[in-house]
């Protein structure tokens, strides 16, 4: 692993973390942005997102248990 200038790899590590979780709040925000417009257009309904994502959780699952 690269160190950083202070020569600490833990270092160096936190900052990834941090990125990665700034990373995915970011993307949560988008993903949570898109899902209320397409309901306030009336292009989807909460329950049809609800079922859908049970629907790929359980694929999801079925294909981890093989």
């Amino acid at each position: 692993m690269k160190t950083t200038m202070a020569g600490s790899p833990f270092l160096d590590l936190a900052a990834r973390i941090s990125d990665l979780k700034e990373d995915n709040y970011r993307q949560l925000l988008a993903l949570s942005t898109l899902i209320e417009l397409l309901v306030e257009k009336g292009v989807v309904t909460p329950d049809e997102i609800r079922l859908k994502a049970s629907e790929l959780e359980a694929e999801i699952d079925s294909t981890l248990e093989l």
